[in-house]
């Protein structure tokens, strides 16, 4: 087994600043037409506005949503919490982590949640599988399952953007670890 704490390294809080762009809800229903999340509660610890638990909530999950920023979701938990901070595993009550973290954070954030959580489910830029430096997370057999969008998802607009409006040219898909799962990945179009 990989200890993934020891290929991640962690960013100084100053350095991050806010990196909060809001998830399409029908990205997070796509995901839970494919996948079916562990019994125990969905933590979402990048929560923002609210939009992941919103849509967790609608399919019958009990949530625990955090954040290091207040966005004032009304789902949320907890403000201030520094996600890759969090020590240990995760609350007893917590099965999975579902969450569109910070993109520059991404895979620190992925690293940390296979240290504290057995399933994983990322909202990642597709290209997040090009780099070597994320080998220890994307080759270590605990990749279960890549979901990627058919068509390109509404644009995730960073909060507050001012800017026009344009739509996105990303690629998207979601990613999903699973400390029992070993083998090859498996990739399909949702």
């Amino acid at each position: 087994m990989i200890d993934h704490s020891a290929h991640c390294g962690t960013h100084a809080l100053a350095a991050r600043g806010s990196d909060m762009y809001e998830t399409p809800p029908c990205a997070v229903r796509a995901l839970l037409e494919v996948e079916t999340l562990p019994p125990g509660a969905v933590w979402e610890p990048a929560c923002g506005r609210g939009n992941i638990v919103r849509v967790l909530g609608e399919f019958g999950y009990r949530t625990y949503a955090t954040d290091l920023h207040d966005y004032g979701a009304p789902e949320r938990d907890a403000a201030g919490i520094d996600f890759l901070q969090a020590t240990g595993s995760a609350p007893c009550f917590v099965g999975s982590i579902v969450t569109n973290p910070p993109y520059r954070l991404a895979g620190d954030f992925v690293c940390h949640a296979l240290t504290i959580c057995p399933r994983v489910c990322m909202l990642l830029r597709l290209a997040f599988l090009e780099s070597k430096r994320r080998s220890a997370i994307l080759d270590d057999g605990w990749l279960a399952r890549v979901h990627v969008f058919r068509k390109r998802l509404p644009m995730m607009h960073r909060e507050g953007w001012t800017g026009p409006r344009a739509s996105s040219a990303i690629a998207f898909a979601w990613f999903v670890w699973d400390r029992e799962h070993a083998g090859p990945a498996q990739l399909d179009r949702i």
